[in-house]
């Protein structure tokens, strides 16, 4: 009986998968097979109308940036005290229609405290700056909605472009929505106040820092799917520079956030000198509040002093970046992105001086906020034009 176990296992043994000849015979079959199968197919592309359509989307919202500092800068943005996605759409036509929608804005604190002798034809000219501002965000929305259906419907978007597409719809609805967050935060009444009635800087920094991020993921997929990529060497110093290239851009993003705190506390009417804040480089009030954390987003004087030092930071970077740049062999593009920076950087510095030295014209305030998007737009050209190569 042990004798023929002893013979059973043997056998067992040399029919294994790894003696027998099934085993070695079914191996090689295999691998034929893995050769014959076809690759695995390559990523379709997406079309180049979906990067334009991006830039154009990119576009409009910079539109609807300006217009909204535009109507901040007017005064208008408390005017209409309500909001309705599609009843508001349809404005005031006859004279008591006009005196009714009058009647509903001398009830709000910004008519009793700062406008109370404002007449129907001044009330009209900041209503229509603000309906403006209104009407052309929903133009913003259907611009993003309605070619993203029609390219998911055409089965022109990849995987990754359909979550991103998703994600910037998403971003603009609720762009609109924090926009008549911020409103409503002027409207409220504030007893035991004596300033005069405007909106939170809290949410009018987050309302404008959603469109900043918005126009910036807009524009960054629309150059990258637009642009083609350099075959650039990855050396240590085109490293460095691709890094520097990003963090310019986020700083140039941040000094642009805090622009949205100097208009909501209309902290550029503060110190109207330059460089010195009055005649101190460092002004006495710069830490008057308590908690000292308050200063930095609720003390006029301090956050015009870090929009200053943002500024100051800004310039400097993209000067030192741009010098850097010039020690590596760059495609002419890409110098051309850096040469543009530096032009807009020094553009935009000239803007920013000018509107403090005059106090705050609304012309030259409105061409300063352009130019923070203009800086970011080179920003973000030159951080494409250092993509890498993928993989």
């Amino acid at each position: 009986m042990l004798r023929v176990l002893r013979g059973a296992g043997a056998g067992a043994r040399l029919l294994g998968p790894g003696r027998g000849g099934g085993g070695a015979r079914a191996r090689p079959r295999l691998l034929g097979l893995q050769q014959r199968l076809p690759p695995p197919p390559a990523p379709v592309p997406v079309p180049a109308a979906v990067g334009r359509w991006l830039l154009a989307c990119s576009g409009a919202v910079a539109g609807a940036v300006v217009l909204g500092g535009v109507t901040r800068l007017t005064e208008s943005g408390l005017s209409m005290v309500d909001w309705h996605l599609v009843k508001e759409m349809k404005p005031p036509r006859t004279q008591q229609e006009w005196e009714a929608e009058f009647r509903k804005y001398q009830q709000f604190p910004e008519f009793r405290i700062l406008n109370h002798d404002m007449t129907l034809t001044e009330f009209k000219f900041i209503w229509y700056m603000e309906y403006s501002h209104r009407m052309w965000g929903r133009v913003v929305g259907l611009a993003y909605i309605l070619p993203a259906a029609y390219f998911w419907r055409k089965g022109w978007l990849s995987r990754p472009m359909k979550g991103c597409v998703l994600a910037l719809c998403g971003l603009v609805c609720f762009q609109g929505l924090l926009g008549w967050y911020m409103v409503k935060s002027g409207l409220e009444e504030k007893p035991d106040s004596y300033d005069i009635p405007r909106v939170s800087q809290y949410r009018l920094a987050a309302h404008l820092g959603s469109a900043l991020v918005l126009y910036s993921a807009s524009l960054w997929t629309g150059l990258s799917l637009l642009l083609p990529r350099h075959q650039l060497p990855e050396t240590r110093q085109l490293l460095r520079l691709r890094r520097f290239a990003h963090g310019t851009a986020a700083l140039v993003f941040l000094t642009a956030l805090s622009g949205a705190f100097v208009a909501g506390l209309d902290a550029g009417l503060v110190y109207n000198s330059f460089p010195k804040m009055g005649e101190r480089w460092i002004p006495d009030d710069l830490l008057a509040f308590s908690p000292t954390l308050r200063n930095v987003f609720e003390n006029p004087t301090t956050v015009q002093f870090d929009h200053r030092i943002l500024g100051v930071a800004t310039v400097t970077a993209i000067t030192a970046l741009y010098l850097f740049s010039r020690k590596i062999p760059l495609p002419r593009r890409t110098r051309t992105a850096v040469a543009s920076l530096l032009a807009v950087a020094c553009v935009q510095v000239g803007l920013g001086i000018g509107t403090l030295l005059l106090y705050v014209p609304t012309p030259l305030a409105a061409t300063h906020q352009s130019g923070s998007l203009a800086l970011l737009s080179a920003a973000l050209w030159l951080a494409a034009e250092l993509r890498r190569l993928p993989k």
